[in-house]
């Protein structure tokens, strides 16, 4: 699945936020979050390999260790999010109804 216009120009976002590519501060780290899970909330859907490629050819990410990070936080958001989606509530049992 190629990545939406909407992913791409929130990963530029990133791009442009993150001063030191190196290494992340925890408010870069939570803004990172806020941006995936914002993306996801709205509909948005993204192959964890499209983002890491993109990352990978954007040119500025060149440590390794910061692109799989950002895909780890991008697939972590994602899967949460997925997840909590398939909770369902288990109805009480006050009418009765499961004799």
């Amino acid at each position: 699945m190629p990545l939406t216009n909407n992913v791409i120009i929130k990963l530029n976002e990133i791009t442009t936020m993150i001063e030191n590519k190196a290494k992340f501060s925890e408010s870069e780290i939570d803004e990172i979050k806020l941006i995936f899970k914002t993306l996801v909330e709205n509909g948005e859907r993204y192959d964890i390999d499209e983002i890491e490629f993109w990352f990978e050819n954007e040119g500025s990410w060149t440590k390794k260790e910061s692109r799989i990070r950002l895909v780890n936080i991008s697939s972590y958001i994602q899967d949460k999010y997925q997840q909590t989606l398939h909770l369902k509530i288990i109805p009480d049992d006050d009418c009765g109804c499961s004799d």
